[in-house]
């Protein structure tokens, strides 16, 4: 058991209180926590001791300091609250002892490989503020007791004030602050989609121009961009934030990515003459059957279908954004995304190594991906190809996966009832039509009739306070069924040339009916699918 601290908790104050308040006043908020967390370690004779902040999202925790465990840090190892060791303590705000550790217990693959039998943490708080997680755990068979989760408590409230202190008192942290909130705390949710993304600094410590982003346009399409910056500090990270703020800008005007990056070079070379930056950004259509993909200078995504060897796809890459003149427009590739197929995004941090050359690190990452759950493959990519080993150069990975291809016999929507909701039930009926049977001819016309009955709902059901409505369709041997409900006061309509899209609506069903009652309005829809007589 660690017994070997000293004997009573105020002499561990005395010794943490002198490493806070005194011989580590000139560091960072990183190197603070690595010194702090070096002693904590010592005092009770534990093999690790590793701080988790919580990001800017208020979702998730990421590893950003350890004694012990400096890979957890390398690999950029995040966990959700409520989730995991970590996630738990965050979630409840008490200490906690665990001394089973596997994958049934915490989910930091990392944990389990480095073989760590026990665990004790505590939450980090300050004036009533969560920052984060602290914890011990050692590889022997041991159980922390109630004098040392004590001791880690109290060190626990030094570390959260000074951290809280560090995190609020530099330009330093102000870049990494500004890098934190602009890196996606939570992806979207896509149906039909499963997304998982890391970021980890690079030994050099400080922020860099490395970025991720994702996010969906009133079309229904869904963007995903990751970038890098060249150079390091406030400056790279201030370009960072803009580029990513004029890719989405650009994103609302334009269907094609090599436009989006073309005008994105033309703002660099305009606003920031200096500076140059590699970026690859992607579309998928709503359908999510093909990505749109152009490169500037950036490395190529890695694919891996379902049950088949990944693969780096021959796309062209186009010059930097911002480096020099372009001889040539740049080009889109639209790429088949078969379901099940997941898409690997990287920065090159992840792959070039000074021992390494490009080309085999490459060719590794091309092994180690393969389709699955994003989660645990961001986990093992980082596993695998940085292990232990410091990286000079921070790391952004983005992995997208195409659910594999399964009949989901019903599909069901909430949605407000405004215009911009329109677009997301088309792209869902793209989706989920197709599964279940629908011939392109029966996607056209429902998308018609689903369409006009939700334009029907947004314009006539509620007034200035908005609502919401519901779509519900059922798919069995060959007959489509459902219904689009509101909740609003039906008003019929109005003027001479209102109300043919009902009658559309009808001759593009097999039977369609709208009744109208004092809870709002519902329209029944029933079609056969596939060869209509």
């Amino acid at each position: 058991m660690p017994k070997s601290h000293p004997d009573s908790v105020t002499d561990h104050l005395r010794r943490i209180e002198v490493v806070t308040d005194a011989a580590l006043a000139h560091l960072e908020v990183e190197r603070l926590l690595e010194e702090i967390l070096e002693r904590v370690r010592e005092l009770l004779t534990a093999d690790t001791a590793t701080a988790l902040l919580l990001d800017s999202s208020g979702q998730h925790l990421v590893t950003t300091a350890s004694s012990g465990m400096e890979e957890a840090v390398r690999q950029g190892a995040r966990v959700r609250l409520g989730e995991g060791f970590a996630g738990r303590i965050a979630t409840t705000r008490e200490p906690l002892v665990l001394n089973h550790v596997d994958e049934t217990t915490v989910v930091n693959p990392i944990l389990w490989h480095r073989g760590i039998r026990s665990l004790a943490g505590i939450p980090l708080i300050a004036d009533g503020e969560l920052l984060g997680v602290l914890h011990v755990g050692s590889i022997t068979e041991c159980q922390f007791d109630d004098t040392d989760v004590e001791f880690l408590r109290v060190a626990g409230d030094r570390v959260a004030m000074v951290t809280r202190n560090r995190l609020t008192g530099s330009g330093h942290a102000a870049a990494l602050s500004l890098q934190r909130t602009l890196l996606p705390g939570t992806l979207p949710e896509i149906p039909g989609l499963d997304m998982a993304a890391r970021y980890a600094p690079g030994e050099a410590g400080g922020a860099s121009g490395d970025w991720y982003d994702v996010f969906r346009l009133p079309s229904g399409w869904l963007c995903a961009t990751i970038g890098d910056v060249v150079g390091r500090g406030l400056d790279a990270a201030t370009v960072m934030a803009r580029l990513r703020t004029a890719a989405r800008s650009y994103a609302l005007d334009s269907a094609d990515p090599a436009e989006v990056l073309t005008k994105l070079d033309r703002h660099i070379r305009h606003f920031e003459p200096n500076m140059m930056a590699t970026v690859s950004y992607a579309m998928w259509e709503p359908s999510l059957g093909r990505m749109h993909l152009s490169l500037a200078g950036h490395l190529t995504p890695v694919m891996a279908p379902e049950n088949a060897p990944a693969e780096l796809p021959d796309i062209p890459v186009d010059p930097p954004v911002g480096a020099g003149t372009v001889p040539r427009p740049r080009r889109t590739t639209v790429v088949d995304v078969a379901p099940g197929t997941t898409v690997l995004f990287y920065t090159d941090g992840l792959v070039e190594r000074r021992h390494r050359p490009l080309d085999d690190g490459l060719a590794l990452l091309r092994d180690v991906v393969e389709s699955g759950p994003a989660e645990p493959l961001c986990s093992n990519v980082m596993l695998r190809l940085v292990g232990t080993d410091p990286t000079d150069d921070d790391i952004a990975l983005l992995a997208i996966r195409r659910h594999p291809a399964a009949v989901q016999p019903e599909l069901t929507l909430t949605l407000d009832a405004v215009p911009e909701s329109l677009a997301e039930v088309r792209a869902a009926l793209r989706r989920w039509l197709p599964t279940v049977g629908a011939t392109d001819d029966d996607l056209d016309d429902v998308l018609v009739v689903i369409g006009e009955a939700g334009a029907n709902v947004v314009e006539h059901a509620y007034g200035p306070a908005g609502g919401r409505f519901e779509l519900r369709l059922t798919a069995s041997d060959g007959l489509l069924e459902g219904t689009v409900r509101d909740h609003g006061n039906w008003r019929p309509a109005r003027g001479t040339n209102r109300g043919r899209g009902t009658q559309l609506m009808q001759q593009l069903s097999d039977e369609l009916r709208i009744d109208h009652d004092d809870e709002g309005t519902t329209v029944y829809l029933r079609r056969s699918l596939g060869n209509r007589s």
